[in-house]
């Protein structure tokens, strides 16, 4: 499939609502207003933030698991986005659901969860669950294991019309890449179960290393082909990517670049994360202002499988050094929007 300029003209916007705001005064309403200002059309809405709007709204602390609450919080952010023509696209992230010995307290745990925030969507007016593949330390369940939980999750969702976008996190122990989820997803075998693609999930593990010098992946056959034989092989997959993952299975793509590291992440688990994942958090910024992804060439397989839907800019943009960065609102916006035009542009040929 062509991708002509005209093609790509009608892609819809999202914004991450956890990708905006450095300061303590950066409320969710004034994120809203700015997101909207700048002309994207809808949020991927994180819980982190209906919590802190809750506390604001509420005066008070809300226990994650206080339900009544936040779907009362969850619909008053279903009426500020209304008030900004502003859609859900999904509530995200929920993470370490999958893959937990069954009988276990944290496999309890994470179904508790998943009822809860299923009232919470019902709350907020969206129909979409991202779920992110396991990045618990010592937890690497079969895909067998995996698929068998997230057919359970999507059955629980299905009588509600809610969809399930399951993501490869690059520094998952048993789903790092797009191909991986889209085994399991195949495996999942349910019609509400998709895929969320990444830029910088697909980019960031199967080209880049934040551990090395070069900052990218060195491979076992390096001395066979150095960089050439990484662009040959990082290709092969977009390519594949391409033409083996249909259209309407890929829920949405969430753009974002990526800072080389100034020194090498030291090659170990810190806090509980592992370097990849310590990257993700504070190096994203937009495409075309300081990173080193190839996030064209990304975007562009997704948009080969005939792909046009939802592009949604989340970053976490600390700087290159990752220890923070000042913005205003407004201006960090209007920048992301440039960034999805640029990014349109240079996908078309």
């Amino acid at each position: 499939m062509a991708l002509t300029r005209s093609s790509l003209s009608n892609i819809p916007t999202c914004f991450a609502s956890c990708s905006i705001g450095c300061k303590s005064s950066h409320t969710l309403p004034k994120k809203l207003e700015a997101i909207a200002a700048a002309g994207f059309s809808a949020i991927e809405l994180s819980f982190p933030d209906i919590l802190s709007f809750g506390s604001q709204h509420l005066g008070k602390d809300i226990d994650p698991y206080d339900y009544d609450s936040l779907c009362k919080i969850g619909e008053e952010i279903r009426k500020l986005c209304q008030d900004h023509g502003l859609k859900i696209l999904i509530l995200q992230p929920f993470a370490n659901f999958e893959g937990w010995p069954k009988g276990s307290k944290e496999r309890e745990d994470a179904f508790t969860r998943a009822k809860g925030w299923i009232r919470i969507m019902q709350a907020v007016g969206t129909d979409m669950l991202q779920v992110g593949s396991t990045d618990s330390p010592n937890l690497k369940p079969s895909q067998e294991e995996v698929a068998a939980d997230l057919r359970e999750l999507a059955d629980l969702l299905a009588p509600h019309s809610f969809r399930i976008a399951y993501e490869n996190w690059c520094w998952s122990s048993h789903a790092p890449g797009w191909l991986e989820v889209w085994q399991i997803v195949q495996k999942v075998d349910r019609p509400n179960v998709g895929l969320c693609l990444d830029t910088f999930q697909t980019a960031g593990g199967e080209w880049a290393d934040p551990t090395t010098l070069s900052g990218l992946n060195e491979l076992e056959g390096e001395h066979l082909g150095g960089r050439e034989l990484l662009s040959v092989i990082f290709h092969e997959s977009l390519d594949k990517l391409s033409k083996t993952v249909p259209k309407d299975k890929i829920y949405f793509l969430q753009i974002s670049d990526a800072y080389k590291p100034k020194e090498p992440f030291e090659n170990k688990t810190i806090d509980g994360l592992r370097p990849r994942g310590r990257w993700s958090h504070d190096f994203r910024p937009v495409p075309f202002n300081g990173g080193y992804l190839p996030v064209v060439d990304v975007a562009k397989a997704v948009l080969k499988t005939g792909f046009r839907g939802y592009f949604s800019m989340e970053v976490f943009d600390g700087g290159p050094n990752g220890k923070g960065k000042d913005y205003e609102l407004e201006d960090f916006a209007k920048e992301a929007m440039e960034s999805h035009k640029k990014l349109l542009d240079a996908c078309a040929e």
